[in-house]
């Protein structure tokens, strides 16, 4: 019997270990300035410079930016661990709420912007993503984090001062996303041109528009889509009928197509988890 109690205490035991092991977090480290390079992946100019231009945009605007770069989270995701972060560090006047932390988890290779409750309206969470996917990342995949970083505060500082153009951080349509466009509109137009001169017209005017939304086109683009949608469906939809229906026959084909140093400290902000994170 004692035998069956032994081994019983022993899995236990075991059981116990291993859930305390993976329930185990990474430490939150001390905050040693606006700049904590943890993970060493920036170079000091670029150290220097950036706890300057934080250092001034406290001074000018009251609002609290920090880098923050560890070597790893561990199995962390890193939406908690910049949570934990932000509530050990407290980042932002207090009242205000008006802190933003800029965290890298090298070894994750996981990148996240943390905002302040009061800066939530001001740096979105769709800003913060486009920061992170359109600044950060192109430069991080290169290894280069210095300049993916440096770039990404300067935007988040021009954000907060309201001198920032939100254009910058907007999709660049390629040569071949216009011509996948063309291919789509044609195609449909072609198909709808047995319905009829002012049907296909109508249809087309609907259509073109709500095709141009899946490639990000703006308001204006989608007002001339819809006037060039309904007479290009008119004309095809006549052609189509003056040669006897040459278009909605089997001529056509889609070809398969749609087949601390300093003495700094955070001044007691609050988070609510506003942000936006991404991975290389």
């Amino acid at each position: 019997m004692r035998w069956f109690v032994t081994v019983c205490m022993t899995i236990i035991m075991l059981s116990s270990s291993g859930y305390s092991q993976d329930s185990t977090t990474v430490s939150i480290p001390p905050l040693k300035g606006r700049v904590n390079d943890y993970a060493g992946i920036l170079n000091e100019q670029t150290e220097s410079t950036l706890e300057t231009k934080l250092a001034q945009l406290e001074k000018e605007d009251s609002t609290q930016v920090v880098v923050a770069t560890v070597s790893s989270i561990g199995d962390e995701d890193i939406e908690s661990y910049s949570i934990r972060l932000a509530e050990t560090w407290k980042i932002g006047q207090k009242g205000l709420d008006n802190g933003v932390i800029i965290l890298v988890a090298r070894d994750n290779r996981q990148v996240r912007i943390e905002v302040g409750k009061g800066l939530e309206a001001t740096l979105t969470d769709l800003l913060a993503g486009r920061i992170i996917d359109y600044i950060m990342l192109p430069h991080f995949k290169n290894g280069d984090y210095d300049t993916g970083i440096s770039q990404a505060v300067d935007a988040i500082i021009d954000i907060v001062k309201g001198t920032f153009d939100a254009s910058t951080l907007e999709k660049k349509k390629s040569v071949s996303d216009y011509a996948t466009f063309f291919w789509i509109a044609f195609i449909f137009m072609i198909m709808v041109g047995s319905l009829g001169r002012l049907l296909s017209g109508i249809v087309s005017a609907i259509a073109l528009p709500i095709i141009g939304l899946f490639f990000s086109f703006g308001f204006p683009a989608l007002v001339i889509l819809a006037v060039m949608g309904f007479f290009t469906g008119f004309i095809l939809a006549s052609i189509s009928r003056i040669q006897g229906g040459f278009f909605s026959g089997g001529g056509s084909s889609s070809g398969g197509f749609f087949s601390g140093g300093g003495g700094f400290s955070g001044g007691g902000g609050s988070f609510g988890g506003g942000g936006a994170s991404g991975s290389w």
